[in-house]
């Protein structure tokens, strides 16, 4: 393990790049799942290189900060509610070796974030105008909406084993050469 200095300087420097990419969803509101994302596989980051647990203090940090720094309360929220601490969890979870067992609890996992965050935006941040959207869709729409979200989280969740072998393999051993 690392010493602390150098646990500290990535914390902060990752904690920093988190919060850009979050103020930027206040900026470009169209991406404001995008870019919580991006945050995400950043935090990934200190848990290959320190551990979990300091990636969990950096998700903790960055997730206080994002609330009254950030313009887009939403963006902060997902980010809260899921994409800071799933790619953290998910190295918990890919040591599950039945694989149906495996993919049953990430699919649980993000289902019960997915409607926490659901309901705190209606509720909480007082956005009922999704209700009525939801309304509009029909008797089915809600699920079908929730079948999509699914859908779009297993390449999300493919995407996080991607930048993993990327960061493992290619960029890692850049950085290590270098000191």
């Amino acid at each position: 393990m690392r010493d602390i200095s150098y646990r500290v300087a990535l914390g902060g420097i990752v904690s920093a790049l988190c919060l850009v990419t979050m103020f930027l969803a206040g900026i470009l509101p169209a991406l404001y799942l995008l870019l919580p994302g991006i945050a995400g596989i950043l935090l990934m980051i200190i848990a290959v290189e320190v551990s979990t647990g300091w990636a969990f203090l950096t998700y903790i940090a960055v997730s206080l900060l994002a609330m009254f720094v950030t313009f887009d309360k939403e963006a902060a929220l997902i980010f809260i509610l899921f994409f800071g601490h799933y790619p953290i969890i998910r190295f918990y979870i890919q040591k599950i070796s039945l694989k149906p067992f495996r993919l049953f609890v990430k699919l649980l996992i993000f289902n019960i974030c997915i409607l926490a965050y659901f309901y705190a935006t209606v509720y909480i941040l007082g956005l009922q105008d999704i209700l009525e959207e939801f309304d509009g869709l029909g008797r089915y729409g809600a699920y079908i909406t929730l079948v999509i979200s699914n859908i779009i989280f297993l390449i999300y969740d493919f995407d996080l084993d991607v930048m993993y072998r990327v960061y493992r393999k290619k960029l890692m051993p850049k950085f290590r050469r270098k000191r």
